[in-house]
């Protein structure tokens, strides 16, 4: 009787099995959300130093996961298509509700629609890296560039009024809503833009530069133990400050570029 009815049942198969390199990169992923949707609880809380230090966390495990997958050779689409909604609820879910309820909140009918604009913005800029991913391969010149401002750089500068407040309390127009929307809203364009922007992805240290580069690590823990949120804004601002330089390098690298293969 039980031959019978399992006659009809397809053959076993047997369960296949996954090596964990290609796990480890996924699981690096996972922290990174479940650090950005922590900050999203703690936005709701007001406890806004929890908050910005999740949204931190969820850069540092972003910036990892990448790492991860090339050293242990575990990339998979499933792991980019996770990274792309990782980055979505970590970068532009979470600084958008953490800056409305900051402040935005008190800005009657356009409030929520300037974290509307980020959340958006941010949407668009992953899926047009996902889509550009197949597409051809880029000229040599765009190696060291990213196409507009990359996710978690555009959180940083999003939420930065906030990182500066804590150690300036006394600066009242940080918490300003117009500023605050102003800046939103800016950033919000840098991310779909198609401004150059630095990237330091397929940097190359020369040797001789390996001692002075360790000496600035040193420096940078250093500072980011004595005062964390001075040196993170400062690092912030000085990005911003790169992105005019950025675009003139990328001028410079391009003409340069097409002089070189110019057809005859």
């Amino acid at each position: 009787m039980e031959n019978f009815y399992n006659r009809d049942r397809p053959p076993h198969q047997k369960l296949t099995e996954l090596p964990f390199r290609k796990i480890a990169p996924n699981i690096v992923t996972m922290l990174a959300l479940c650090a950005g949707v922590t900050s999203i609880r703690y936005s709701v809380q007001a406890e806004w130093v929890k908050a910005v230090v999740c949204i931190f966390l969820a850069a540092f495990f972003d910036g990892l996961d990448g790492r991860v997958a090339r050293m242990l050779k575990g990339s998979t689409k499933f792991g980019a298509e996770l990274d792309s909604l990782s980055d979505f609820v970590s970068f532009g879910v979470a600084p958008a509700i953490l800056m409305y309820q900051w402040t935005l909140y008190d800005f009657p009918r356009f409030g929520w629609f300037f974290c509307l604009m980020f959340a958006c913005g941010m949407a668009m800029r992953l899926a047009r890296f996902n889509t550009m991913l197949d597409a051809e391969p880029q000229p040599e010149y765009w190696h060291n560039f990213f196409v507009g401002v990359p996710a978690p750089a555009a959180a940083a500068l999003g939420i930065m009024p906030i990182m500066v407040s804590f150690d300036n309390p006394e600066l009242l127009w940080l918490r300003d809503n117009y500023v605050c929307a102003a800046l939103m809203c800016i950033v919000s364009l840098l991310m779909v833009s198609h401004i150059p922007t630095v990237s330091t992805k397929k940097w190359r240290v020369p040797s001789y530069l390996f001692i002075p580069l360790m000496l600035l690590v040193a420096l940078f823990v250093s500072l980011m133990l004595t005062n964390p949120w001075q040196t993170l804004g400062t690092m912030v601002a000085l990005y911003a400050l790169s992105i005019p330089f950025g675009i003139l390098a990328f001028i410079k690298l391009k003409r340069d570029y097409e002089k070189e293969h110019k057809p005859a």
